[in-house]
């Protein structure tokens, strides 16, 4: 039985036009050298003895030059006299297995070769304490067996909860670093107490592991590395606060304030922790108020999910229809495994399913109510981390062109949406 009647099916889509958003965009030409620069701080440079094994614990997110950065301050650790090596941070991501995990750093190009370093993804960890609340306390035993911890993440704000204390470095210190036991703990937690649960972790564990000090990266609205700061071990929670105030500031966002579909080409893990960002979206099982603008739209369509994730879709669960290609990517013992322990199993499941691009786009289109069926408003982007470049449809044309920070770079022709 087809999903759609004939007429629906033969209604013609519209033209789309590719429209280039314009955002601020400070970025650093030189990522290496920045990091080997602030590597030599007296404070930093100072925080390592010659010869001392140290862990560079590294996450699952996407983050730009990732392999840049890694390998700077391996290299940096190196001239001190150190002995590098490198742990996976990254909570139950990876299917929370060592190969899983594996595969993610290699996926990053975060290899021995490409590091000149050791990788290191064991997914033990050992009770260390508990947070001011009772949460238990769980931290990697490779890196707790070594003299001295650098943790390396982008501070930016969390897809789950707010707070003064979001994604960063006290976050991969207390849910990377947990492993599975140590973020299902974490994850008990209501989103409302998230924060504060993380900083009091933090706080532990910057006392009782031997963290020598954090690399923190800024990126820009452009998914491009605005900063890198490396911060003494004891100043890491007040400085993230201030850093998390300039990250929302950076942020890109979907200029246009209305459409009846927004079709999104993947999420993963590699672009959010939630698949996706709500806060350019408004979708989340657990946020109720966003930080950015967000058009008003009636139905969400998602087509795929990158190779990154390695089948982990979380977050298809909040579209309202996606395509075959995309629920063919998931491995769902991978995703399941983050739900769970995440507490968001509804971001797992698999909502209506279509054959294809075109497809899922007219269900969409026939799920919205009151719009102008003729001339349907659609925004297509390609992810949430990368809108300097998003597709509109003919309908949102005359609103483009009053935006000053909007430019029509495809005028004649288009194509249409599929």
């Amino acid at each position: 039985m087809p999903l759609l009647l004939k007429e629906d099916m033969e209604r013609k889509l519209p033209k789309m036009y590719e429209v280039r958003q314009m955002f601020e965009r400070e970025r650093l030409e030189d990522v290496g050298g920045a990091v080997l620069d602030e590597l030599k701080k007296p404070e930093i440079r100072n925080a390592v003895a010659r010869g001392e094994k140290i862990a560079v614990a590294v996450g699952s997110r996407g983050i730009r030059n990732l392999p840049v950065i890694v390998g700077a301050v391996v290299d940096g650790l190196k001239a001190a006299g150190a002995e590098p090596f490198i742990v996976s941070a990254m909570g139950s991501h990876g299917g929370g297995s060592e190969e899983g995990q594996r595969d993610v750093l290699y996926g990053y190009g975060v290899t021995p070769e490409a590091m000149g370093a050791p990788v290191v993804t064991s997914v033990d960890s050992l009770l260390i304490g508990r947070t001011e609340n009772g949460v238990p306390i769980y931290f990697d035993a490779a890196a707790l067996s070594a003299d001295g911890i650098v943790p390396v993440n982008r501070v930016k704000l969390h897809t789950d909860f707010v707070g003064p204390i979001q994604s960063g470095l006290c976050k991969m210190l207390t849910v990377g670093l947990g492993n599975q036991r140590g973020c299902s703990a974490i994850h008990e937690v209501a989103s409302e107490d998230m924060s504060f649960t993380i900083e009091s972790a933090a706080r532990a564990i910057i006392e009782k592991a031997p963290l020598r000090f954090g690399v923190a990266v800024l990126e820009n609205a452009y998914d491009e590395t605005a900063a890198v700061e490396a911060i003494a071990a004891e100043k890491i929670i007040s400085r993230e606060k201030e850093l998390l105030e300039i990250a929302a500031k950076n942020m890109p966002y979907i200029m246009l304030p209305e459409a009846d579909v927004i079709v999104c080409e993947n999420i993963g893990k590699d672009i959010s922790g939630a698949g996706f960002d709500p806060n350019i979206l408004g979708r989340s099982s657990v946020l109720k108020t966003f930080v950015l603008p967000i058009p008003r739209y009636q139905r969400l369509v998602l087509l795929g999910v990158t190779p990154a994730s390695h089948g982990n879709g979380i977050g298809i669960g909040l579209f309202d229809v996606v395509t075959k290609k995309a629920v063919s990517a998931l491995d769902l013992e991978s995703m399941y495994a983050n739900a769970i322990a995440c507490r968001c199993i509804g971001d797992a499941s698999i909502p209506c399913t279509a054959d294809d691009e075109e497809t899922a786009v007219r269900v969409a289109l026939k799920c919205c109510r009151g719009i102008d069926r003729d001339h349907p408003k659609i925004i297509k982007i390609k992810d949430t981390l990368h809108l300097e470049t998003i597709e509109v449809s003919e309908a949102l044309l005359d609103e483009v062109k009053a935006n000053p920070k909007m430019q029509i770079t495809q005028q004649k022709g288009g194509r249409s949406c599929s």
